[in-house]
Order: structure tokens, then C-alpha cells, then sequence
């Protein structure tokens, strides 16, 4: 069934079908695909029932998402639903739904379920996680990127019309290629953390994944609300876009692009910036080291410590309950120090700098999304060396406070998909959709 949320209302306004039927048929699908390890929890009928009937006395047209399907992430909260972070022990029943959730259920939407993820949000490869490791949706010896995992699938496999993931280092753009998706990172802080697992406190960011960039402006303007809860929330000061016959373009230099071997993704990405250029576009080299620079530090700086307060009293009073990767990286942040806060957050302020000026220069950069793409085996030999690779491009995004939006840029000869990531200043979400819907031709 198509869950295009434009197509669905059609046939909701028409009588076509049904939002009893939707939902029956996307739970039919659900029990078709087990194997991906898409959900951690779906809800039951009787839980269901509750958003059915809050429909009932409604018109279709005075709401938006009205009975438009949507998955969360399990470390966003729904109301009565246990939220787990990818830890069972670490399960809770939340008394209220997240803001974005509230947002999105205030408009018609109906939650399905809480998606599998990187267990704490700790991983762009879906396969560190107690519930079994999330598949790819084209391929299943191939990982579904993460830490969004579940949320990613569950729309590529028409689960969901659109899904709620996080993005800390690049969970809601890394699965948006793996799984031919749109994926919108916006601003840091435009879409409220309240009832968000922590990741990264001061970093994290709710996403949005859909098949289309309609869908991805519809939920964007439900859910950019500033919530007075959330001490990280900020207002959003809408950045009018002048749609430009002409514009320029930063991409990595030839020598600082890395492919780690895959040739296809590559050519794929040469033709992403010559489709962009046959648009009126022209790209212009520039060093990337300041963005490499401040990757780098989200791991090895004390950002890590956020992710070790997050979890503060399950990895030091029950480590062994922590998925060994999750908790080799987390426990790191125990030993970081004062110096090394301030010392990375000078570096940091250098690179801001370096960034508010090649975005004055040019109207956006265009980068791969991710280098290459791992079989799931591959990732469980080498877990940590490969998931930094997928991290090249992706990892200084909210460390620089930035916002981005990744799309798809076709498909390697084996079907496997490659995409690309839009990256402006923070507020520039309109420039992102108008670039994106350029590159797409919609």
C-alpha cells in the first residue's frame, strides 16, 4: 500500500479506504517482515484504539496527518509505552509522550510502534542492539545504518508514512542512505529533545526520514514548535530561500573525499555534483579538514561524557547489562577531564569560524552522505573502525551547529543505494528543502 501521506488523505477524503484498514494492512506487513528486527515494541489493539476513536468526531481536512501512520524511535517517549533505548533493563513507562509525538498525534498521526536503534543512540550501523540487528531494507546481509535503525526501515518497507529517529553524529542521515530515504536534520535545538533518551544533551537532534520531500516539509512544520520544557530548545527564525537560477557550491577537495575503497559510491557522488551543476550550480573545491577536525572530536573529545551522565547509574552499577561496543566507547567519558572540555571547545570555536565564512561564500556544501556501505558481518569484526568511517562525513554536523538534509543519489550495480548529504548554516531549512527538491525534480 502506498503511505504517501498526500495520496493516503486523497483516499481518506474519497472513501477509498479506510484508517482501520491502513493500520490492519501495515500490521499484516509487520508480521511478514520479523526477521528485519524493526520494532522493539507494536502497539496492540486495544492501544490503538485510543487514537482510532480520537478521529472519529474529526474532519479529515481540519487535520493535517489525520490517520497517517508514523514509527518512533524508541528513545523518544510515547505516552503508556515502554521506552527501552535498545536496553531492556533500562525500561520505562513514560506518563507523557514526547513534545514531537504530542505534535504529531495533536494532528491526526497514529503512532504504530517504537523502532529498534544502536542501543543508547550509540552507533550509525543498526546492529548494537539486544533486539537483534536491524537489516537493510534492500539487502539483508547489509546493515540498515543507525543509530535510527528501525525508524529508517519501517518507512522503506512501507511500515510507516514517515518515522521520528535522533541524530547525535549522524542517525538520521546515515539509515536515510542505506535505505534510499530522505532524512532532515534540522537546526539543533528547533525540534524539541523533550521525552528524548539523551544522547548527547547539548547535541542532539530529533529527524525525520520519508520516502518523500513533501512529507518531510508536512511533519517539519507540525513539529518545529519551541518547547519552554526543553532548555535546549530554540526558537525557529525562518531563513526566507531566494530560489537562485545561478549558485555556487562547496564540496571536499579530491584528495580529503573518502570512498574506503568503494569505487561506485565514487562515481556516484561525481554524478551528484554534476547533476547539481546541470542545475544552474558550480562547485567549488574547499579544505575540509575543519569539518574532519571537528568530527574527530565527538568521540574522542568530552562530548563523550554527556553520553556517560545519560547513563550515568546503569554503567557503573550494572555495565554487564550494556552491549559491550556501547559500553567500550561509553565508559571512555568517565576519565575525561576539564582540560580536555576546554581545549576542544577552542578548536571548535576556530572551526565555527571557518564555517560561518564558507557559508557565506556559498550556498550550501554537498558531501556524501557516507563513504561506503558494510555487510553486517563486516561491522561485527571490526565494529568501531568501521562505524568511524561512516562517521566522515556526518560526525561535526552538530558540533558545528548545523542543519542538513540527506537524499537519495542512486544505486550501485548490486541495487545497494548511495546518497547525499545538503549541508547550510543553521535557520536554512528552507534553503535545504529548495535545493533538495532542485536535485530530486519535485
Amino acid at each position: 500500500m502506498n503511505l504517501n501521506i498526500k495520496d493516503l488523505k486523497a483516499k481518506y477524503l474519497s472513501g477509498e479506504t479506510t484508517v482501520k484498514e491502513v493500520v490492519s494492512s501495515i500490521f499484516s506487513k509487520i508480521e511478514q517482515t520479523r526477521d528485519y528486527n524493526i520494532w522493539i515494541y507494536t502497539l496492540n489493539e486495544e492501544e490503538l484504539s485510543f487514537y482510532l476513536k480520537n478521529l472519529e468526531d474529526k474532519n479529515i481536512e481540519d487535520l493535517p496527518l489525520y490517520g497517517i501512520p508514523f514509527a518512533i524511535k524508541d528513545n523518544i517517549d510515547l505516552v503508556g509505552i515502554p521506552t527501552t533505548a535498545a536496553c531492556p533493563e533500562f525500561s520505562y513507562i513514560p506518563k507523557k509522550s514526547a513534545f514531537v509525538v504530542e505534535k504529531l498525534i495533536q494532528a491526526g498521526a497514529i503512532p504504530i510502534g517504537k523502532t529498534n536503534l544502536d542501543q543508547f543512540a550509540t552507533g550509525l550501523v543498526g546492529t548494537r542492539s539486544p533486539y537483534g540487528e536491524c537489516k537493510n531494507s534492500i539487502n539483508k546481509e547489509y546493515i540498515s545504518g543507525g543509530s535510527s535503525s528501525g525508524s529508517a526501515v519501517s518507512v522503506a518497507l512501507e511500515m510507516a508514512s514517515f518515522s521520528l529517529g535522533t541524530d547525535t553524529a549522524g542517525s538520521g542521515r546515515v539509515p536515510a542512505a542505506f535505505n534510499n530515504l530522505i532524512g532532515l536534520k534540522a537546526t539543533k535545538g528547533v525540534l524539541s529533545t523533550s521525552g528524548v533518551v539523551p544522547a548527547c544533551r547539548s547535541l542532539d537532534c530529533v529527524t525525520v526520514f520519508a520516502k518523500e520531500l513533501d512529507s518531510i516539509k508536512e511533519v517539519f512544520e507540525i513539529v518545529n514548535a519551541c518547547d519552554e520544557e526543553d532548555i535546549y530548545s530554540r526558537v525557529y527564525e525562518k531563513v526566507e530561500c531566494e530560489e537562485k537560477a545561478k549558485f555556487s557550491f562547496a564540496i571536499p577537495k579530491k584528495e580529503q573525499l573518502k570512498f574506503f575503497g568503494d569505487e561506485e559510491a565514487k562515481k556516484l557522488f561525481e554524478e551528484a555534483v554534476k547533476k547539481f551543476e546541470s542545475l544552474g550550480g558550480k562547485a567549488f573545491e574547499i579544505d575540509y579538514e575543519p569539518f574532519n577536525e571537528s568530527a574527530n572530536l565527538l568521540y574522542s573529545g568530552p562530548w563523550v561524557v554527556e553520553r556517560f551522565i545519560a547513563i550515568k547509574d546503569v554503567i557503573t552499577k550494572t555495565p554487564q547489562i550494556v552491549e559491550p561496543t556501547v559500553r567500550k566507547i561509553i565508559s571512555g567519558g568517565e576519565n575525561i577531564n576539564a582540560i580536555n572540555y576546554f581545549e576542544s571547545e577552542y578548536i571548535l570555536k576556530k572551526n565555527r569560524k571557518k564555517a560561518e565564512k564558507l557559508f557565506e561564500e556559498f550556498e550550501f556544501m554537498l558531501t556524501p552522505t557516507t563513504g561506503t556501505i558494510y555487510k553486517i558481518e563486516e561491522v561485527n569484526n571490526n565494529p568501531i573502525e568501521l562505524n568511524t568511517n561512516l562517521g566522515y562525513y556526518t560526525n561535526y554536523m552538530n558540533l558545528l551547529d548545523l542543519s542538513a538534509i540527506a537524499v537519495p543519489a542512486g544505486n550501485r550495480t548490486n541495487g545497494l543505494p548511495f546518497g547525499v548529504t545538503v549541508v547550510a548554516k543553521n535557520f536554512e531549512e528552507e534553503k535545504l528543502l529548495s535545493y533538495a527538491s532542485k536535485y530530486l525534480g519535485v
